[in-house]
């Protein structure tokens, strides 16, 4: 028989080994956060389409091309989030959370939704791990920010990462790059690809992240924003630099970068590996300090980053970096007979409230075939009730390693008696729990 559908085109399953292995990342990016004095937040997976448009940008790829956009059944139009920044500065609004002190420090791990052509690390839906800090202006902020992201890399044991950085300026220095942009392009214009053509008027900024061959060979020669610098946003650059030689962090100035969506100023950065081929960037972020007040707020400055999960894990998996799977079963019941069973599952429940990952038979086996699917899960011990065990209150403990078997009582000191064998072994090195 068919399968009756399969995963729409650009999303994957997680199965338990692999998902094991996110949890693992997982637990490390909250951890680096928490230590860093932020906060959890989760926001809805979709939300009014205006807030999307309002702060990502109607010039960007995001808006034009990728958004999954609908109306429910009142007539609204809403969004399935295609990344995390804008919900949380609008929760942050919506609940007054600034009125707890500045800065407000957040994090999130949450699942975005993009309409892309689906590739190796581009998935229509993806996971992010980001973090978010409003109300802090200074240099020392954009460091720690990126600090933290390095924090994250460190402790999974990435490697060959470069830190790329970059600062677009201000509204009013970034008047005039993009002027400066205008009457470069404007003696290409027949060349740009349609998209571009339309960009140049409205924001020629986002030329120079055009995917087209084309476009991107002529924005080589394009004039570069540092070079527009006001005498602020060169020197909170400067800073930024500063703090991260001090913290012993490398980078690279990229004049390049300019980011994929409209809300960014001043700094900018990627983290780029050389493990995922054409889509190398694994985290990216930077300021976004006219944000805030665009949604509705007081001028508020902000920073922050988001990673992807699915980029991350293609390169923990190209470097070889192994992460640590679910526990196997450490003791597997198998049993003959009802009443049987009905201790196994007994004793089973006593070994899970003590943290014991342990199984007993619920699919009605044979005893010949427990023992197969005890094998098949790696479980470290097995042990075989039946009439005889019930009637003498005890039964034979296999170490399924060494062959080994030891009597274990199954009355009130059951759990006690598993404890010292377990410990025994695990002391002869013969496990690993």
């Amino acid at each position: 028989m068919a399968l009756l559908t399969q995963a729409p085109k650009g999303t994957q399953d997680l199965l338990p080994s692999e998902s094991a292995k996110w949890r693992t990342v997982e637990q490390v990016m909250r951890s680096e956060a928490a230590v860093h004095g932020f906060g959890e937040v989760r926001t809805p997976v979709f939300e009014h389409t205006e807030l999307f448009l309002r702060s990502v940008g109607d010039t960007t790829d995001v808006v034009e091309k990728q958004m999954y956009t609908f109306n429910d059944k009142g007539g609204r139009s809403v969004t399935l989030r295609p990344e995390g920044t804008a919900s949380a500065v609008r929760a942050m609004l919506e609940h007054g959370v600034y009125n707890d002190g500045l800065p407000v420090k957040v994090y999130y791990h949450t699942s975005c939704y993009r309409y892309e052509k689906p590739q190796a690390g581009r998935l229509r839906e993806f996971h992010q791990f980001g973090v978010e800090m409003f109300g802090a202006a200074d240099p020392a902020a954009d460091a720690e920010v990126i600090c933290l992201a390095k924090g994250i890399f460190d402790r999974l044991g990435v490697r060959n990462l470069t830190l790329e950085l970059n600062s677009i300026g201000c509204p009013t220095c970034r008047a005039r790059y993009h002027q400066a942009l205008k009457d470069y392009f404007a003696g290409y214009q027949d060349q740009l690809c349609e998209t571009c053509q339309s960009r140049l008027q409205r924001n020629p900024m986002r030329i120079l992240d055009c995917k087209s061959p084309v476009c991107s060979k002529i924005a080589e020669n394009a004039p570069e924003i540092l070079d527009y610098l006001c005498d602020d946003c060169r020197e909170h650059f400067e800073g930024v630099q500063e703090y991260l030689r001090q913290a012993g962090i490398a980078f690279t100035i990229n004049p390049t970068i300019v980011r994929g969506l409209d809300y960014y100023t001043r700094t900018v950065f990627e983290f780029v590996s050389n493990d995922l081929g054409a889509q190398s960037t694994v985290c990216g972020g930077g300021r976004y300090d006219g944000l805030v007040e665009q949604m509705g707020g007081k001028p508020t400055p902000g920073l922050g980053f988001g990673l992807g999960m699915e980029r991350l894990m293609l390169v923990l998996q190209a470097q070889g970096i192994e992460l640590p799977g679910d526990p196997p079963c450490e003791v597997f019941i198998a049993s003959m007979g009802k009443k049987a069973s009905c201790r196994a599952f007994v004793l089973a429940e006593q070994l899970h409230r003590c943290g014991v990952a342990a199984s007993c038979e619920v699919c009605g086996r044979s005893l010949k075939a427990q023992m197969k699917y005890a094998n098949k899960i790696g479980a470290a011990f097995t042990l075989v009730l039946g009439d005889e065990e019930l009637a003498a209150g005890k039964a034979k403990i296999k170490n399924m390693k060494t062959g080994e078997q030891k009597s274990i009582s199954l009355g009130d000191d059951f759990l006690d008696n598993y404890v010292t064998i377990s410990t025994e072994a695990a002391d002869l090195g013969e496990l690993t729990f």
